[in-house]
């Protein structure tokens, strides 16, 4: 019996044995050159077990019985590697890390195929996910504190604008009736609306910043240039991400990211991001503060791989902005050509009101109309990549909407002049794209494709005057002005529809003539069609028959109403010559000729002397683009890069906006300059000195300027002059400075932090341009001074785990402006849309 028993434990134990050694996992950990690492930390993902490499980098570590399972190979100041496992491996796992710094590694999608970053023959910017977290980059608008190429303007969501190289959208107003010049990709799918760069990035991994015309790459056209943003997929390997951040200004930010497998061919991935934090400016009218945040996202995804070549993934998405904010302070006041009674301080002096403040910096409103900025955006997409041959074929279906809600104090004071400035708006876009991408011939690969998008976009304002209006509105010393009522709640009812269409065949070949050599012609054929409808109607005020009063009511508002409808085709394209002189050296020359579409103008036109609108103005001439560039990209040492861009681009028929001094004219109309000319140089630069060290920085000096503007509008001074336009030829274009530049740099060293490998470190950035003008025609009081910032981060960060930083922003507390702007009707006064002032505060993150 004892026997036996013996026996039995002698068989168990060997199985047991047998059992455990069958489940090591067995590996060999060296550097790229083959030099063995110690102490790398080896993890199966998803759970606390993990082991240690020796000092000849090898590692044993239990399966656990799990199968399939995800190695995760970490080393501070390498990247992190991931194997997935689905048996246990006969021989040791050989695993090569490279460097976390190995900047000449970064790759792209952007010319629909994966590549390193210095091989694209385009000047490009790459912003990884981790490296806008990093920075606090949680909008389009940090982004080009990355990237001094980039500007983005708001003085609220509605009226944004994106550039890049100080084009691709008019600055000040925002119109619906023309189409953006920067395209704004997320996963393929287009953003027509530039609300959406005001956004919270949702779970980001790369955003790739092109610049320069991109038409036969892209399935909307863009002149200027394009964000290409991919989110992160989904996994069949579970993980998940868990951000905190809390700072000054009761700022809380929270974001999280989960991703698994939902069966043996599907897996799922849900984000979520919100941001909160209390108002920047103080309104002494409610005693409490303004320009809050308050932004709350989430994005579902699914990924179906129903063979080993074709995956498809639908995605759906929402984001709201419930902010009280976009409020402006009146940065100043300019004399005006008009009759002395009728500058603005001799206006609010008649109506016994002071400004709060003469120092915009000291951020105090008494606004007595509210501000609103509430705006949904969302939608949903199906994307399906198949391999065929020797490329993918792809298509791209979404759906999206846009809903904006806004209230505004146009008159940026706490008297009654505007009582009411709403033009709320509902915007639903349809778009499918579908393209091919490969390998042709052994010489010649390319991308050819087709793209439709169908919007609609519908305005239902209301503007209204209170009982200061009367004051602000005088154009002469007759006492009827001063009718009782006359004005109060006197205002006009729009009815604003626009319908835009566009198809466009595409494609791109690279023929490499050599291994060095390459030539890459485009093509691009569009056709573009617009039906807009405007329509006012006034109403209120006091109820008279007397046509001495109605007439005064009609220099205020009046009735107006046109339709337009225009349809275009174009032909545009590009060629571009790259040559590869050796591994370190590639350089590029590009020409390319592309175009904006036609626009219409929806949203008030300026009248004649007999109040009729100028229906000449209704439609606007698309743009013609002819942009040359040269390029050389440099890795002239080990981990180093060093590029440069010299560029010129000529627009004939520029679409421009004009801040109108018509109450009547919402938001500015359009109106095209003759010729505008930007030209410029860029570098690029980024340097790993050592496993410690890393600085890199971004220069840019653009020249701008109207050549041959005569229409253009007067400045603010010289509202009231006998004439209605001016020559501003050979002005600098509004938004562009001469110089803008970004440099960062970070020190670092290995650690552990509760347990975990990772590094601390002390990180810089900064963000500098030079003064630029904020006006369409150069005004001396509408020009924002240049200005510099500087943010730091100091703290620990970890692959997997708990890290922790603290950061700040601004921290020199620098005042400066982001915009300047006029007020409804051009009395004199106008404000400032502030930069933020120094915050600070505290992030933790934990990945598993």
């Amino acid at each position: 019996m004892k026997a036996s028993i013996k026996n039995i434990f002698t068989i168990l134990s060997f199985l047991t044995f047998s059992i455990s050694f069958a489940q090591n996992i067995e590996g060999v950990v060296t550097t790229s050159e083959n030099i063995p690492l110690e102490a790398v930390n080896v993890v199966i993902k998803g759970t606390t077990h993990s082991a240690i490499t020796d000092n000849s980098g090898k590692f044993i570590i239990d399966s656990e019985g799990r199968l399939p399972l995800t190695l995760l190979i970490q080393y501070v100041g390498y990247k992190t590697t991931e194997i997935e496992l689905t048996a246990i491996p006969v021989n040791p796992i050989q695993v090569a890390l490279k460097e976390e710094n190995e900047l000449v590694e970064v790759v792209v999608s952007s010319r629909r195929r994966i590549e390193k970053v210095q091989d694209v023959p385009i000047a490009i910017s790459v912003i990884t996910g981790k490296q806008a977290e990093q920075t606090g980059a949680f909008n389009v608008n940090r982004i080009k504190e990355l990237v001094p190429s980039v500007q983005l303007y708001s003085s609220n969501p509605r009226n944004t604008g994106i550039n890049i190289r100080s084009l691709g959208s008019p600055f000040g107003l925002t119109n619906d009736g023309i189409d953006p010049g920067v395209g704004f990709y997320v996963d393929g799918v287009y953003f027509a609306r530039p609300a959406a760069t005001t956004l919270d990035f949702i779970d980001v991994e790369q955003i790739e910043v092109l610049r320069g015309p991109q038409g036969s790459l892209f399935g909307k056209n863009t002149t200027s240039g394009a964000f290409n943003i991919t989110t992160r997929k989904p996994s069949f390997t579970s993980g998940a991400d868990f951000e905190l951040s809390y700072g000054n200004y009761s700022f809380l930010q929270a974001k999280a990211s989960v991703t698994g497998a939902l069966g043996s061919k599907v897996a799922g991935r849900i984000s979520f991001s919100g941001t909160s934090r209390d108002g920047l400016v103080d309104n002494v009218a409610t005693g409490r503060p303004t320009n809050t945040l308050s932004n709350q996202g989430i994005r579902g995804q699914l990924l179906w791989t129903p063979t080993v070549n074709t995956n498809v993934i639908f995605a759906a998405d929402i984001t709201t902005q419930r902010p009280d904010g976009y409020a402006q302070v009146i940065a100043g006041v300019a004399p005006t050509q008009r009759a002395a009674y009728r500058q603005f301080n001799a206006i609010i002096a008649d109506l016994n009101y002071q400004l709060p403040s003469l120092n915009a910096f000291d951020r105090k409103i008494d606004h007595d109309t509210p501000w609103r900025s509430n705006q949904d955006m969302g939608g949903f997409s199906l994307n399906v990549d198949t391999k065929i041959g020797g490329g993918t074929l792809t298509s791209t279906t979404a759906w999206r909407f846009w809903n904006w809600d806004p209230s505004n104090d146009r008159d940026f004071t706490g008297l009654q002049v505007l009582a009411k400035s709403q033009n709320p708006t509902r915007q639903t876009q349809i778009t499918q794209e579908v393209r091919y991408a490969g390998q042709i011939t052994s010489k010649i690969s390319g991308v050819a494709g087709v793209f439709f998008i169908d919007q609609t976009s519908q305005t239902d304002g209301t503007e209204e005057s209170g009982n200061a209006q009367w004051r602000f509105a005088q154009s002469s010393t007759s006492a009827l002005w001063k009718t009782p009522g006359l004005f109060e709640g006197y205002g006009i009812k729009t009815d604003a529809n626009i319908r835009a269409s566009s198809a466009a065949v595409f494609g791109q070949i690279d023929w490499a003539i050599t291994d060095r050599l390459h030539v890459l012609p485009g093509l691009r054929y569009n056709f573009d069609k617009k039906d807009a409808h405007y329509a006012r109607t006034t109403y209120g005020g006091l109820q008279t028959t007397d046509p001495a009063l109605l007439a005064l009511k009609k220099q205020v508002y009046s009735d107006q109403a046109f339709d337009s409808a225009i349809d275009n085709t174009d032909f545009s394209g590009n060629i571009t010559v790259t040559f590869k002189a050796s591994d370190k050296i590639n350089a590029y020359g590009t020409f390319a000729k592309s175009y904006k579409p036609v626009g219409v103008n929806v949203a008030g036109l300026p009248t004649n002397s007999a109040g009729q609108p100028l229906l000449e103005l209704a439609v606007i001439k698309p743009e013609k683009v002819y942009h040359y560039e040269v390029g050389v990209k440099t890795s002239p040492f080990k981990n180093s890069i060093f590029n440069l861009a010299l560029f010129q681009t000529d627009i004939r028929d520029f679409q421009t906006n004009v801040q109108a001094a018509e109450l009547g004219v919402n938001r500015g109309y359009l109106a095209n300059a003759d010729k505008v000319r930007v030209q410029g140089v860029e570098v690029d630069a980024s340097f790993v000195f050592s496993e410690h060290l890393t600085v890199n920085g971004a220069v840019t000096y653009t020249d701008g300027k109207y050549v041959k503007f005569t229409n253009a509008p007067l400045p603010l001074e010289e509202t009231g002059a006998p004439v209605s336009f001016k020559d501003v030829s050979g002005t600098a274009l509004p938004g562009a400075s001469r110089w803008a530049g970004s440099l960062g740099g970070e020190l670092s060293d290995r650690a552990r932090f509760f347990g975990n490998a990772g590094k601390i470190f002390l990180a810089v950035d900064s963000y500098a341009r030079s003064e630029f003008s904020s006006s369409p025609s150069a005004s001396k009081y509408l020009v924002v001074q240049g200005y510099a910032i500087f943010n730091a981060r100091l703290g620990f960060r970890a692959s997997q785990g708990l890290s922790v930083h603290f950061w700040g922003r601004n921290l020199l507390n620098k005042d400066y402006y982001e915009q300047l702007l006029p007020a409804g009707g051009n009395a004199g006064q106008y404000a400032g849309v502030l930069g933020d002032q120094r915050t600070y505060g505290i992030t933790l993150k934990y990945s598993l």
